[in-house]
């Protein structure tokens, strides 16, 4: 199994692989072309957006600069979607986004994470965990979502959140979960995302 097919499959891979790294580049130039647009080239926005999108409904608008690690082309956008400015969609897994979704200034969407086993992070590794996000979301300004996360529909997570569990609809959700839990583990040598296996013998 390759590299990239492993990371489509959502197990763990190296992310510099020159196979995906072949792929992965094309769209990160395209992005920095996109990013010296000025703010009222509007329809060189949506022309980006339809082109490198892997969906992308009508109106929908992002204030520069804009970050993405594959450029957007694992970002599924609705409609009338409306994203302030340093957004970063760390897409390198899937970000399914609803209609009528705001997103306000410095919001990160991630998708990739690492391993907690240490050896596993010395070589660089990580595996991806889809993020969807329901219509008429509004995402404060500095809000973080990390990989594997849904947020129902009409909720409202509040500034600065960092939104680690997933969130039901029609709620208003707001504060940092961040907390010592607990110990590394010798779990973590067996498990790198709750009961998904660690394949040693493949990636060795």
């Amino acid at each position: 199994m390759t590299n990239y097919e492993r990371m489509v499959k959502g197990l763990i891979y190296d992310p510099a692989d020159e196979e995906i790294m072949a792929e992965q580049f094309p769209f990160l130039d395209k992005l920095w072309e996109f990013n010296q647009l000025k703010p009222s080239d509007f329809e060189k926005k949506e022309q980006y957006m339809r082109e490198v999108f892997a969906e992308c409904g009508k109106n929908c608008y992002i204030e520069l600069p804009f970050r993405a690690n594959w450029g957007g082309h694992h970002v599924h956008f609705g409609s009338d979607i409306y994203a302030n400015s340093n957004l970063t969609l760390v897409d390198d897994g899937h970000i399914y986004v609803g209609d009528k979704v705001m997103f306000g200034p410095n919001v990160t969407v991630a998708t990739a994470n690492h391993p907690i086993d240490p050896e596993l992070r010395l070589r660089a590794l990580q595996y991806n965990r889809d993020v969807y996000i329901g219509e008429n979301v509004w995402i404060g300004a500095g809000v973080i979502i990390v990989p594997g996360v849904r947020i129902g529909k009409n909720s409202v997570i509040g500034a600065g959140s960092i939104v680690t569990k997933d969130i039901p609809e029609n709620v208003v959700a707001v504060g940092n979960p961040c907390r010592v839990l607990r110990e590394i583990s010798e779990r973590d040598k067996e498990y790198y995302y709750k009961n998904d296996r660690i394949d040693w013998d493949e990636i060795d």
